[in-house]
């Protein structure tokens, strides 16, 4: 009988971050309320299209989640919402009159008109 061995490999997180982005987590961490353990990308039903992005501090570890480690922080993704976001990147954009988490997500096929949700 032979004997046979599963290789694992380590396999890319579901979203890419950006340097403003990692750097954005880590500035939050910095002011998080106590038993804080990272943020969490969630995609909630709302808005016009059906889904929108929300990220919020997290707590506790929820067992199907992504965890994404960066020297800055944690990003959990929501195991629910991860199908909708595999291969999107996730920036940090500021500018004289907003700023915000944007997201380039090549699984969304639409998006409601005031930008709030979209749709896949």
């Amino acid at each position: 009988m032979t004997d046979v061995q599963t290789k694992t490999r380590a396999r890319p997180a579901a979203v890419l971050l950006t340097p403003s982005a990692e750097q954005r987590i880590a500035d939050l961490m910095g002011q998080a309320p106590e038993g804080t353990i990272g943020v969490k990308l969630s995609t909630p039903k709302r808005g016009c299209s059906g889904l929108a992005y929300s990220v919020d501090y997290v707590t506790t570890e929820a067992k199907f989640d992504e965890k994404i480690e960066m020297p800055g922080g944690v990003l959990y993704i929501d195991g629910a919402s991860v199908l909708y976001l595999i291969g999107s990147t996730m920036n940090w954009v500021e500018d004289d009159f907003t700023a915000g988490f944007v997201f380039n997500n090549p699984n969304a096929k639409g998006s409601c008109g005031c930008g709030e949700s979209f749709t896949v």
